[in-house]
């Protein structure tokens, strides 16, 4: 009896949890939609429906003539059933910022960051959250969850712990440091490509593949591998760390302490490195990103040699990738991603058809990213939302995910 009782039970859940995703990322849909849509019956779909137009988790967006018949109510997720925040914890600063459920973003705040201690890093992030808040007269009561996209990997425990060797994070309790610093609403500790890539597969250049890579170039190199649909972890959360693949056997020193890694040739700070070196180690007063800018747009031809080895290096990488993984699509993504692929996007496909097996290549598509510099805070605030509508039910009646 027990058995049967979870089974129903599980049905149930399973039923709530595709109408909900179904409602989510295609919305606005009426009763007659959704029943097409999720594959349920009509009396299941409306009997599903009600349940959560009750609990105030779906609510009516307007109708829809029908056919001869009375208008049709179309339904969606109710923006206003709670909210969710989304923190980047970036190497140069922390992104913060509030969205209510149909993703609108209410309010946002950057932090600039001097160094990447993890105490002032908790700090920052607490301060954040709570300055969003009130510059959107929301409580903190109404955050189903609040996501933060790290560098690194994230070990998923009873309590986030977070691991990031390139920047000197060994075993850092984030999320005990975050309750320590007062955030309340429950933590979704994960890694920045990792949250990257949702946003890019719920909302942008991924939406619709069943198997892509989505390229994080920042300070450093990410990825997020999607087999299935699913974002591939491997057995430690560890999966993705593209950046520190050896893309030169005996090469420049990484800052992971490896040599020849992706990272150390592809990534933002390591190309403002080589340019710097090649100069003759003067150092640019400007931050990262203008500086990384300044020097896309120079003409100078030690610029211009820097540029195009990396983009050179960059598309061997990705060459890498659809070897390995065979995907639909590539996605790059992340700002010195979506600087690069704006100047010079051409030449990283043609270096990556140079580099790749031709057959493989011939089933990729390449794309920019489409969500923008903010890409890793919108993927993390949908880790709440996922487990909304993966589960049905409300994250904060789980208090304690880690």
């Amino acid at each position: 009896m027990v058995r049967g009782r979870a089974t129903v039970r599980d049905l149930r859940r399973q039923n709530r949890s595709v109408l909900l995703s179904a409602l989510f990322l295609d919305g606005p849909l009426s009763r007659q939609e959704l029943s097409v849509a999720t594959g349920l019956s009509a009396a299941t779909a409306s009997t599903i429906t009600g349940e959560l137009l009750d609990e105030g988790i779906v609510a009516e967006a307007g109708s829809v003539e029908s056919d001869g018949g009375r208008p049709r109510v179309l339904l969606r997720v109710n923006p206003a059933f709670g909210h969710v925040i989304g923190v980047d914890v970036g190497e140069t600063g922390i992104k913060v910022e509030l969205f209510d459920l149909a993703m609108a973003k209410l309010s946002a705040v950057d932090l600039p960051l001097g160094a990447l201690e993890p105490e002032p890093v908790g700090a920052l992030i607490a301060g954040g959250v709570e300055e969003v808040l009130a510059a959107a007269g929301v409580a903190a009561s109404s955050v189903l969850g609040i996501g933060v996209g790290v560098p690194g990997t994230v070990e998923q425990g009873d309590s986030a712990v977070v691991h990031a060797q390139t920047i000197g994070w060994d075993a850092v309790p984030l999320e005990k440091m975050l309750r320590a610093a007062g955030v309340a609403p429950p933590l979704f500790v994960e890694n920045g490509a990792k949250t990257q890539g949702q946003a890019e597969m719920w909302f942008g250049a991924g939406r619709g593949a069943r198997h892509a890579v989505i390229a994080l170039v920042g300070s450093g190199v990410g990825i997020a591998v999607v087999s299935g649909g699913v974002v591939q972890r491997g057995v430690t959360s560890n999966a993705g760390e593209w950046g520190h693949t050896t893309i030169v056997y005996g090469g420049r020193r990484c800052r992971c302490g490896a040599r020849g890694c992706l990272e150390a040739y592809a990534g933002a700070e390591a190309m403002l490195g080589r340019y710097r070196e090649a100069l003759g180690g003067k150092r640019s007063p400007l931050d990262e990103p203008s500086a990384l800018e300044a020097l896309l747009a120079s003409r100078s031809a030690v610029a211009r040699r820097v540029v195009t080895e990396s983009v050179g290096y960059l598309g061997a990488g990705i060459a890498n990738l659809v070897n390995l993984f065979n995907p639909e699509r590539v996605v790059l993504g992340g700002w010195a991603g979506l600087a690069l692929g704006a100047r010079r996007f051409d030449e990283i496909v043609a270096a990556t058809s140079e580099h790749a097996l031709r057959h493989p290549f011939g089933q990729v598509r390449i794309e920019l990213g489409r969500t923008g510099p903010d890409a890793v805070a919108v993927g993390a605030a949908t880790l709440p939302l996922a487990v909304l509508l993966e589960t049905g039910t409300d994250p904060r009646s789980s208090h304690g995910h880690g």
